[in-house]
């Protein structure tokens, strides 16, 4: 790929990577990249405290309250691809300020949002305007840093903003809901926005492809109507079972992507370039994320949710509980990469993960033990330490497995599974806790009198009409949300142990599939 314009002069185009090491600007450079990272972080997570007080003013069921959280992220994870790939037609700088901008109008339209469906359709607008941020980031940072070594540290430290964001995102939250209104949480990305169409042209150079063939709409309407079909399938089977709605969701969602991988291999320029899942390592790594990242999301919206629905906090008193656990997250994101050069980052990534494993079986007991909040500290702790690691090891494996001229398919992939993991989470864990609610409670309706449809639908439903309850019943809720809570937790555990042992024996020799031969 040839890039204009505005290249570093030390850069030049016949550069050895394993020489040329980048100068200030491009540490400058990074630090503002760091912004619309955080901002993508922030903005997974902040909402998380918001949904008690949201749910107030707006009255969503539970299905409605699930998607205005998680259509933000399935939207981005729809959309990067397209956009990594736009990026390099129109300029990565370019996009990147376009996309700060529509961003900003889309978080003024969410935050005074008079219904929940406006909100969702806010929501929504608000994924495919972050979209067009994260690849230019990831994309600048590969072209910016050429040296190897600076490279992985630069990635490290753009991985640990994206998750320092999803942590800060609940203390955040708690501090503007301590003074505003829910929709306060949507306006913090202003400051943001403002600032980086103000210095980016001043700190970032423009990269971008001086010939390309024409963005394929085709691959961008498969690419969506094989995602959001079957997370639709997998939020109706959690709600409701297996029904006709459901299977028929799946099916769609199946063929689409069948087509959509037909299509690739038949194209000049696709999408995504099926070549780089021959790297053994590229496919380990993508696993990784996508797993360790959809329970991450999950737990941390049922986390939330625990700290002031059962117990009882305030919006700020829950995100500051959960702010100290952040600082493992921190530490892993800057000190794996160190560490894994002389160890690899397979055992690094397996051993952050086994003890993520612990941080999740102890998030099973939560319910069973006085030690509530504290222990949610402490798991959490465990649970961000395996974060940190694969955001930055995960994602540097995955760009390096690719070569050169397949980096931006690669950093885009990374970015997908990562957003899609996130929305997955929240849809799945979150799903599967209503699931285990409704059945626990499914007795109690009659019981409730006018107020039985919101005590079955979900514990928030229950805690808006508790002063309406039979005495007891509201700490019946409680425990029946708890119940799930602890499934959806031992699932993790489940999980993230088999990716622990998978990083382990797949990732001792990585970089040594084709892809990364080619």
């Amino acid at each position: 790929m040839t890039i204009l314009s505005d290249r570093p002069s030390h850069l030049t185009d016949h550069a050895d990577p394993g020489e040329t090491r980048a100068g200030l600007r491009e540490w400058a450079g990074l630090a503002l990249l760091a912004l619309p990272t955080i901002l993508l972080g922030l903005d997974l997570t902040l909402l998380h405290l918001a949904l008690p007080a949201l749910a107030a003013d707006l009255k969503p069921t539970s299905t409605q309250a699930l998607w205005i959280v998680d259509a933000y992220g399935f939207m981005i994870a729809g959309f990067l691809i397209t956009m990594g790939t736009l990026g390099d037609r129109i300029g990565r700088r370019k996009l990147l300020m376009l996309g700060a901008a529509a961003f900003g109008v889309a978080s003024v339209l969410s935050a005074y949002s008079t219904s929940a469906t406006m909100l969702i359709v806010a929501r929504a607008a608000l994924g495919v305007a972050g979209a067009t941020l994260m690849p230019p980031t990831l994309a600048l940072i590969s072209n910016m840093f050429l040296n190897p070594h600076q490279r992985a540290l630069a990635i490290g430290v753009w991985a640990t903003m994206f998750a320092l964001g999803m942590a800060a995102g609940p203390i955040v939250g708690g501090i503007l809901l301590e003074r505003y209104w829910w929709g306060a949480a949507f306006l913090v990305a202003l400051p943001i926005v403002g600032l980086l169409l103000i210095v980016a042209p001043l700190l970032l150079p423009e990269y971008r492809a001086p010939q390309s063939d024409r963005l394929d709409m085709a691959s961008v309407a498969l690419s969506l109507a094989g995602l959001l079909p079957i997370v639709y399938g997998i939020k109706q089977i959690a709600k409701d079972g297996i029904g006709l709605g459901a299977m028929l969701g799946l099916a769609v969602g199946l063929v689409a992507t069948l087509l959509f991988i037909r299509r690739q291999r038949r194209l000049r320029s696709p999408l995504i370039d099926l070549d780089l899942f021959s790297d053994r390592a590229f496919r380990t790594a993508l696993l990784i994320l996508l797993i360790g990242l959809t329970a991450v999301g999950g737990t941390m919206l049922l986390v939330t949710q625990y700290l002031q629905l059962v117990v009882g906090l305030s919006p700020l008193s829950a995100g500051l509980r959960m702010g100290p656990s952040a600082l493992a997250m921190l530490l892993a994101g800057i000190t794996a990469p160190l560490i894994a050069r002389r160890f690899g980052p397979g055992p690094v990534i397996a051993a952050a993960l086994a003890l993520s494993v612990v941080g999740y079986l102890l998030l099973a007991q939560l319910g069973h033990t006085p030690y509530g909040v504290g222990l949610v500290t402490a798991a959490f702790a465990l649970v961000y330490l395996g974060l940190g690691t694969i955001a930055a090891l995960g994602t540097d494996l995955v760009v390096s497995a690719a070569p050169a001229e397949k980096a931006g398919s690669a950093s885009a992939l990374s970015e997908v599974v990562q957003e899609l993991g996130l929305a997955v989470g929240i849809a799945t864990l979150g799903s599967l806790t209503t699931a285990v609610y409704r059945a626990e409670m499914a007795g109690q309706t009659e019981a409730a009198g006018e107020a039985g449809h919101r005590l079955s639908d979900s514990l928030a439903g229950a805690v808006s009409v508790a002063a309406e309850l039979p005495a007891g019943m509201l700490e019946q809720a409680q425990a029946a949300f708890m119940t799930g809570f602890n499934a959806a937790a031992a699932v993790c555990a489940v999980a993230i142990a088999i990716m622990a042992t998978l990083a382990a024996v797949a990732l001792r020799k990585p970089g040594s599939g084709k892809a990364a031969k080619s």
